[in-house]
Formats: structure tokens, C-alpha cells, sequence
């Protein structure tokens, strides 16, 4: 089994026609996602040829829908239209809606987020790599040459390059899911509701948490495992060397005095039982010393 995304999946790639849209829908063609259609009101009714497939564009996400039955769509617009975007896609009530783009301002950002909450719709992001389920689909810009095969893993990152990082040094064990949730100071899907869908599902015996410095999302995950979570946790936080007051990477990773610093995660996490290795081979390491045990 995997988490929110499996073979089932039907993809509407929005902003399929732009040249991130289309390097990325290529890319999800050729690892085996079901991506049935583009969106873009402007060139509604044409088609894009993907080697030895032809996608049909649509008008609109609800059009999308109505023609294929897709319920995931992936989100290459620009950060001005992000918003509406999204809100057309909740509209449509799809299931999920996995938002690449970045630099969306944030008052943009909480109202998507307000709004495909209020319609059911699960976000992830913005500005993360998206989600794969190794064997299965890929919805997003994660590589899926790093880790091709399923196995009992699954992982959790606000990082795309850590999460790329982990998925390599563990591809020989292999991932139920890996989902990267983005490092934006608002988004939709958690470290939380990761850790919740991956306690639910069989196939994943353990759990990889990546976090980095800045808010207070990893303590929180940590009160979560503590409470909720039974299965083996390893966790990797990026950030130990990083200067107080100076924003590192994502828009969310600043750290205000003590607050969100490295060592107090790791401190956390720490006390709700789970390992955290120093360095993110020293955290596979550790995953793999522990299912093997």
C-alpha cells in the first residue's frame, strides 16, 4: 500500500503547457503515473505529445474531472495565479492537490489553505517536491530513478533535497511512500498528518521524519509520536550550524532565540522515544540497524 497517492491515481498536471509543467509531466509519464490531462484555460481542447503518449488539455480542473476522473492535481502555476488555482481545484472537490510553486505570499497561501480545507481537499505544500510511492505514481518533481523500488519506509521531509538524499542512501530497503510537505511558513498537509496516515497503513514497518530548524512543527510531531505513534521513528534535523536570526533554505527556517533551534527538536524528539541521527547518513544508518533488528 503507499499513503495518498497509489497506482489508482489519476493526475491533472495544472500548467502542463509551461516548460516546468511539461519537463515534470514527461517525468511522471515515464514513472508510471496515470497523468490523464493538462489544464490551461487558454489552449483547452489541444493535446501534448509525451513520447509515446498524448495528454488532451482541458479548460478547467472541473472539465478535467468530468472527462477522466481524476482526483490529484499538481500545481505548476505561476505564485500570482497559485491561488486561484487551488481554489479551482477544491471547487472541482478534488481529492488532493499537490502545490510545487513557490515564493506564493502568504496571505495567499492561508487563504488556498482555508479554502481547499473547507471543500475536503488535502493540500500538500506549497512549495514542496510532491509525493512517490516507489512502483506505483509520482505526483510532483521528486527523481524517481533514486529509490524505484516499494519497501516498508515510509518517509516524511519539509526538505525536497533531503528527502532526495534519504530516498538514495535507503534505496536498496525501499519506501512505502516518501511526501515532502515543503518548508513554506503555511502548509497544508504536516509532519502530523504523515505520521498519522503512515501509522495506518500496513506496509510501512517504520518512519523517516526530516525537519529543519525554524516554528515549532517537529515538537509538535514529537507530542504526536509520543501519544499516537507506534511504530519505530528516525528523524535527521537539518540546521545545527545555522546562525540565530537568519532565515536558511524555506521561508519557515528562522530561528528566533531559543525557539526552533536544531537542539531543541532533536531534545524533543528525543524524549518521545525516537532516534536522530547527526548527520542524514548517520540516520539511515540507523533505519537500517532497526529493521534489521
Amino acid at each position: 500500500m503507499a499513503i495518498f497517492l497509489t497506482e489508482e491515481s489519476k493526475v491533472l498536471v495544472q500548467g502542463m503547457t509551461g516548460a516546468e509543467g511539461m519537463k515534470h509531466a514527461r517525468r511522471m509519464l515515464a514513472a508510471g503515473t496515470r497523468v490523464v490531462g493538462g489544464v490551461n484555460p487558454r489552449k483547452a481542447g489541444r493535446s501534448v505529445g509525451f513520447d509515446d503518449r498524448t495528454v488532451p488539455v482541458f479548460g478547467s480542473v472541473r472539465e478535467g474531472i468530468e472527462a477522466t476522473g481524476a482526483d490529484v492535481t499538481v500545481v505548476f502555476v505561476p505564485p500570482a495565479f497559485a491561488k486561484e488555482a487551488v481554489v479551482e481545484a477544491a471547487d472541482a472537490r478534488i481529492a488532493l492537490a499537490v502545490v510545487i510553486t513557490e515564493g506564493i505570499p502568504v496571505h495567499d497561501a492561508v487563504a488556498l489553505q482555508a479554502h481547499a480545507r473547507l471543500r475536503g481537499t488535502r493540500v500538500l505544500g506549497p512549495n514542496c517536491p510532491g509525493v512517490i510511492s516507489p512502483g506505483r505514481s509520482n505526483a510532483g518533481i521528486i527523481p524517481a530513478d533514486i529509490a524505484l523500488k516499494p519497501g516498508p519506509i515510509g518517509l516524511v521531509s519539509k526538505s525536497g533535497t533531503l528527502t532526495y538524499q534519504l530516498m538514495h542512501e535507503l534505496r536498496e530497503t525501499g519506501f512505502s511512500s516518501a511526501v515532502g510537505i515543503g518548508g513554506a511558513p503555511v502548509i497544508g498537509t504536516t509532519h502530523i498528518d504523515c505520521l498519522t496516515a503512515f501509522e495506518n497503513d500496513p506496509d510501512t514497518d517504520l518512519i523517516v521524519l526530516i525537519g529543519e530548524i525554524g516554528g515549532d512543527a517537529e515538537e509538535r510531531a514529537a507530542a504526536h509520536i509520543a501519544r499516537h505513534i507506534t511504530k519505530p521513528v528516525i528523524a535527521y534535523i537539518a540546521g545545527f550550524t545555522a546562525p540565530e536570526g537568519r532565515t536558511m533554505g524555506h521561508a519557515g527556517a528562522i530561528v528566533s532565540g531559543s525557539s526552533g533551534t536544531a537542539a531543541a527538536k532533536k531534545q524533543a524528539l528525543e524524549a518521545a522515544g525516537v532516534a536522530v541521527g547527526a548527520t542524514p547518513t548517520e540516520a539511515a544508518r540507523l533505519v537500517e540497524k532497526r529493521l534489521r533488528a
